[in-house]
């Protein structure tokens, strides 16, 4: 293990949880509700406990580490 890893020790524990708070994640950033709203009714038919909780929280935190890009700049003068 080097000095700049960036992998953590903990893994989830829960993968298939871990890919829907991804997928969450992006939706609430891309601002698609019923994205959003057709995974929540998934999460909440699902979950059976804390630990999906938290791989369906490592996932959102995951994506949302991600910096968003920048938009490119179209026809604007500097």
């Amino acid at each position: 293990m080097g000095v700049f890893s960036r992998k953590s020790n903990e893994t989830a524990t829960n993968p298939t949880m871990t890919e829907m708070g991804r997928e969450f994640a992006i939706a609430r950033r891309h601002g698609d509700r019923k994205t959003m709203r057709r995974i929540g009714r998934e999460y909440d038919a699902t979950a059976t406990g804390e630990t999906d909780a938290a791989s369906f929280q490592a996932g959102q935190e995951s994506y949302d580490a991600l910096p968003p890009i920048k938009t490119p700049r179209r026809n604007r003068r500097r």
